[in-house]
């Protein structure tokens, strides 16, 4: 009888492993341009009593195929066979520019067939009832990312709580103007009774866009090369998700002059502007819908005649229609009207008006909730809008919370990453393999996060990642790292002036610096939320949105978490972060060890991140020397000795 394979073994006894017609290791990724051609290596023990190997491979959506691999090589020492197959990527998406794909390998006994469980789209299991697929992402050979997004750092403006500015500003007057409240030191946002009760948000702290360019300096020292503006387009609240009018930058905020400005002193610093396009739904109060009669031209709530009444989706004219989760002062926009798609993504439409004047790109408010059509004019738009310009290509990045190389959102499969609409998405993902570990001690789901994110984008994307630990839809990411399960239960009363112990601050406090250190470190961008490098607290929206301290960053806490973060900074001038490879080199429940190369291999980077108690020693194929550390850590011939939560980077 044959021998029968160890199902439950922790050891990878049957490898994979992909090489390009030039013989590049390609086994680490698992999204390739159509035209490549794919060599797969299959590595197995003959103690597996496999007679053949099988690629069960299905496009998605279609039925699959069994391609045999070639048995190649058998290993007399290490008494294992090697399989081959070659795939041609372009035979494989036939008339199309680009595909999704699926497969297992079948390993082929005497008595049974055993299958491959992918447990991150590189490792993999074997079982005898089958697993999950292995993914593969063909995009089209010419989709490039703006080669100059992915350096040095990006920085998240919430405009109303970020500077207040000397510029001239001008708010609305008389009805439904907004309320200002003068305390920027020690002001509570303005709050519902109970999550999920009914919030105007009309009360405002003042932050404008002249503020952000007097902060410029600032931004500079942390290493900022991309500011996100959270919406500035005229609208009632104060976060300005409900927008009003697109075409115009909210008076408040300092208007078109602001914005100029903004624009013309980031370039003077090698820095460029993000706008939040909130593409997918409008407010109530809006030119559009028109609710409260305050726009000139009657909007689609006032008469069945209006010039927007087929922007939105009425059930039942004029007060059922369909809205943003069921928020009513948030209609939901119809973009199947051609002429509402076209308003944003035509040639003069709202996104290339704005490209125009200078911004760096968009970042796509609910990518899921936009239309792959409108996704499609939007692209098309946004890269024909800067084609000449001086600033350079803009960007195009979703707002994804999952996986975005085979995402369905609705029912629909989206293609968000195969060369017609995002040039990247918002790395949530790696937020919750980061806290994983930090959190839960488990180091694992953070290599397996990392590991299957890098195998599923196609490598431009993978460098720009927006790589992000907090935003203004999550709770602050030193309470998060502080706080106990319990501490969520209080009251939005209790919740608003919550704030953490001395103990806990430092030890969250301790804990950011590593969460820092992998957001800064890993493929991607990093985006800090403003005020997370002084260390800001707050629970759920809007705690996390309190003014940032200007008055109190001589405290020596905020100031030690600054200098880190300026630190953090400093090292993503480095080489090996723009474009360079990512490998992890070793990894256990409590650590994680991984190596940054430069495209040309001049530069080489380490970063090794500890989460636990006691002292571990890592042997590490290199040399160098420490340039960043946090508690105890050492490097001395060839082994890394990491303490109680600390971290180290080597050069």
């Amino acid at each position: 009888m044959l021998p029968r394979y160890p199902l439950d073994t922790s050891e990878p006894l049957v490898s994979l492993r992909k090489y390009s017609a030039s013989g590049a290791d390609l086994t680490h990724l698992g999204a390739f341009p159509k035209g490549e051609t794919i060599r797969l290596v299959v590595n197995c023990p003959r103690t597996l009593g496999a007679s053949a190997v099988v690629l069960r491979l299905n496009r998605d959506g279609e039925e699959a195929t069994d391609i045999p691999f070639e048995f190649t090589s058998e290993e007399i020492p290490s008494m294992t066979d090697d399989y081959e197959l070659t795939l041609d990527t372009a035979a494989l998406c036939g008339g199309a520019d680009s595909g999704l794909f699926y497969y297992h390998l079948l390993f082929v006994r005497h008595a049974d067939t055993l299958f491959s469980n992918s447990i991150n789209n590189v490792d993999l299991e074997l079982t005898s009832h089958g697993g999950n697929a292995f993914r593969m992402l063909v995009y089209e050979p010419d989709y490039t990312i703006p080669s100059w997004f992915g350096e040095g750092v990006m920085y998240h403006v919430f405009v109303d709580r970020f500077c207040k500015g000397e510029g001239e500003t001008c708010r609305r007057t008389g009805k439904r103007s907004p309320e200002i409240n003068p305390d920027w030191e020690k002001g509570i946002p303005q709050y519902p009774e109970y999550p999920g009760a009914h919030l105007t948000n009309h009360v405002h702290f003042g932050g404008n866009l002249w503020g952000v360019a007097e902060k410029l300096d600032y931004l500079e020292s942390l290493g900022v090369k991309v500011i996100y503006l959270s919406p500035i387009f005229e609208a009632y609240s104060n976060h300005k998700y409900d927008t009003g009018d697109y075409m115009t930058v909210d008076g408040g905020f300092g208007g078109e002059p602001a914005l100029d400005h903004l624009i013309e002193k980031a370039s003077e610093k090698g820095m460029r502007i993000i706008l939040d396009g909130v593409f997918n739904h409008t407010g109530d109060d809006s030119r559009y819908f028109n609710r409260y009669d305050l726009y000139p031209t009657k909007g689609a709530v006032q008469a069945k005649d209006s010039p927007y009444s087929k922007w939105y989706h009425f059930r039942k004219f004029p007060n059922e229609y369909e809205s943003w989760w069921g928020i009513p002062i948030l209609p939901k926009l119809n973009h199947s009207t051609e002429e509402c798609r076209r308003y944003f993504t035509g040639p003069d439409g709202v996104c290339a008006h704005y490209v125009k004047k200078g911004i760096g790109g968009w970042r796509l408010d609910v990518a899921d909730e936009l239309c792959d059509e409108f996704l499609d004019e939007l692209r098309a738009s946004v890269k024909g809008a800067s084609a000449d310009r001086k600033e350079g290509e803009a960007v195009i990045i979703g707002e994804v919370w999952e996986n975005a190389a085979d995402k369905v959102a609705y029912g629909h499969r989206r293609r968000y990453l195969q060369g017609k609409q995002l040039d990247s998405v918002m790395n949530y993902p790696v937020r919750t393999g980061i806290l994983a570990f930090l959190r839960d001690g488990d180091g694992n789901k953070l290599y397996h996060t990392l590991t299957e994110l890098y195998s599923s984008y196609p490598r431009g994307v993978s460098d720009a990642l927006m790589n992000l630990i907090g935003t203004h839809d999550t709770e602050r990411i030193l309470t998060v790292l502080g706080s106990e399960p319990e501490d969520y239960e209080h009251s939005n009363d209790e919740l608003a002036v919550s704030r953490l112990a001395p103990e806990r601050r430092e030890h969250a406090t301790r804990l950011l610096k590593l969460a820092s250190t992998l957001q800064f470190t890993v493929f991607g961008i990093p985006s800090v939320y403003y005020g997370d490098e002084v260390g800001m607290e707050g629970f759920h929206d809007p705690f996390c949105r309190f003014p940032f301290p200007w008055h109190d960053l001589d405290d020596p806490t905020r100031a030690d978490l600054l200098n880190h973060y300026r630190a953090l900074g400093e090292l993503r001038r480095s080489p090996a972060f723009h474009g360079g490879d990512f490998r992890i080199l070793s990894h256990a429940e409590d650590y994680i060890a991984f190596e940054r190369i430069a495209p040309d291999g001049s530069d080489r980077v380490v970063i090794a991140v500890r989460r636990g108690e006691g002292t571990r020693q890592i042997p590490l194929d290199a040399e160098g020397k420490m340039i960043l550390s946090c508690g105890d850590a050492s490097f001395a011939k060839g082994v890394l000795t990491l303490g109680k939560d600390s971290f180290c980077v080597l050069r």
